[in-house]
């Protein structure tokens, strides 16, 4: 009997559930789209219980679309949007409020505070993060501060913090199992990276009691098994959860960059450039990140990375918002029916820059605009300002570092466009190693936790597994290259400190 390891992919716009076989083959896949939450502008929420419901229903669609029992399911892997946090009572499992993604600005202020307050060398120092609005910790005590008697019951233990991950896991064990992996405890802003432990000095500041936390194993390993009588996934009962990543983390190990300096950026709603730095954390000089890439066979590795907060959600804005294209492929046929941008550039700052800039302030900005602009000239705008701010991050991580990329393994929904890809390797001077199989989120979630069953004997499986389907090369010269990207940093400092 064929078997199949089984990853969750629960992301910020949808849950997919996809079926891998052991050459890393799909066998059936599923997605739901979910409701996005926006109460106040730069406020961004998720329903906790619909994403749930939507994740359990791609289990079973998936199932259905492979032909696939329960029987044949060696081991269920889970990768997440990072950051985005839910509080909910231990006794229940019902939230105290919606989940606060990771894009909400809302805590922009406490941040302000706790740089005020002197914390900023020491976050930088034990958790190899900035103090943002981006990270869960800040997010954890708006809710605290502003549900109705939350910050009580949490001191009394009753209720519990997880990022997604936890979420489904706590739910998927029938409230056994209240943990995390240390990537997505990494991403929390409350997780000292090298002790591999909760910082007390900051739970203190933000007065977060420790009993909320869950505790935070290595990635591929136990994390209990799927309890008896889930609505809706009887079935899979004693199936085991073993392993778990924040998607960017996933998306680095399913990549194969297990060596120090191989790097990899995912083009999904924001865009995440992750590079392996090895078993030592580095900090960085010019606003990267330095976070855990997972924990495996008692190891711990280390990564530096560069996050984007709008990429792919710029195409969804050009559909939903400006009704410009009625599909997200649309971008591209749009795009190639003009030679350039018309002299037109995008910031998509809609919540603020990410790295290097770190800007909780910058808005949304398009410049260039002349009577000539249409409808293509934007869509290539929206193009190249995806390609413009993976340039910024690997111009940062170059300087880290002190050597050039060879190249840039590329992943997620956007990295599909040839257009975009060619923009990319046109204005990063490298080439762009597109693989075969481009969901590596979800296939890094599956190897973590196959490897921890025996489904896959190790990373040597998994290397050979990898299967290059493109590679994009530069096509033009580094004058045009310099001079585009002079053109972008303009545009960029037009969008900064807009809003107050």
């Amino acid at each position: 009997m064929e078997r199949y390891v089984l990853a969750l992919d629960q992301g910020t716009t949808s849950s997919r559930a996809i079926f891998f076989d052991r050459s890393g083959g799909i066998h059936g896949t599923a997605q739901l789209e979910f409701k996005q939450y926006y109460p106040h502008d730069g406020w961004v929420e998720h329903d906790p219980m619909e994403i749930l419901m939507s994740q359990k229903l791609a289990i079973t669609a998936a199932m259905e679309s492979g032909g696939i029992a329960a029987a044949q399911i060696a081991a269920i892997g889970i990768t997440n949007q990072r950051e985005t946090t839910v509080v909910w009572e231990k006794a229940t499992g019902k939230p105290v409020y919606n989940a606060i993604v990771w894009q909400c600005r809302r805590t922009s202020e406490i941040c302000e505070k706790l740089i005020a307050d002197g914390l900023s060398d020491h976050v930088a120092e034990h958790t190899g993060l900035l103090i943002d609005a981006y990270f869960s910790a800040t997010k954890i005590k708006w809710i605290l501060d502003n549900v109705e008697g939350a910050r009580e019951r949490a001191e009394r233990g009753e209720l519990l913090f997880g990022t997604i991950d936890t979420w489904l896991i706590w739910w998927l064990t029938g409230g056994k199992v209240h943990a995390t992996d240390y990537s997505n405890a990494s991403r929390t802003m409350l997780f000292d990276i090298d002790r591999l432990c909760w910082d007390e000095k900051i739970m203190k500041a933000l007065g977060i009691p420790a009993c909320m936390l869950p505790e935070a194993r290595p990635s591929s390993g136990d994390f209990g098994v799927v309890a008896p009588g889930i609505s809706g996934l009887e079935a899979l009962a004693g199936i085991p959860i073993s392993g778990v990543a924040g998607d960017q983390q996933a998306a680095l190990f399913g990549q194969a960059c297990f060596s120090k300096g191989q790097a990899k950026n995912t083009y999904g709603t924001g865009c995440f450039l992750m590079m392996n730095t090895g078993e030592s954390s580095m900090r960085s000089r010019n606003g990267l990140v330095s976070t855990i890439a997972w924990g495996l066979d008692g190891k711990v590795e280390y990564a530096l990375e560069g996050s984007v907060f709008n990429a792919g959600s710029v195409i969804k804005w050009l559909r939903d918002g400006l009704g410009l294209i009625k599909s997200a492929p649309e971008v591209n046929i749009l795009a190639e029916s003009v030679p350039d941008a018309g002299g037109v550039l995008l910031v998509p700052a809609f919540t603020g820059l990410g790295a290097p800039y770190w800007d909780m302030y910058a808005r949304g900005t398009m410049v260039g605009i002349t009577r000539g602009t249409t409808a293509a000239h934007i869509a290539r705008a929206v193009l190249d300002s995806i390609a413009y701010q993976v340039t910024d991050l690997i111009s940062a991580m170059e300087d880290d570092v002190g050597f050039r990329l060879s190249e840039l393994r590329v992943d997620g929904g956007a990295s599909v466009s040839n257009k975009l890809m060619q923009i990319q390797a046109d204005m990063l001077g490298v080439a762009i190693n597109r693989p075969e199989v481009v969901e590596t989120t979800a296939l890094g979630a599956a190897y973590l936790a196959g490897l921890a069953v025996g489904f896959w004997s190790g990373l040597d499986d998994i290397e050979n597994n990898r299967k290059v389907e493109r590679v994009f090369r530069p096509e033009i010269d580094a004058h045009e290259r310099g001079r585009r990207y002079a053109e972008w940093q303009r545009a960029v400092e037009r969008s900064r400190s807009w809003a107050n």
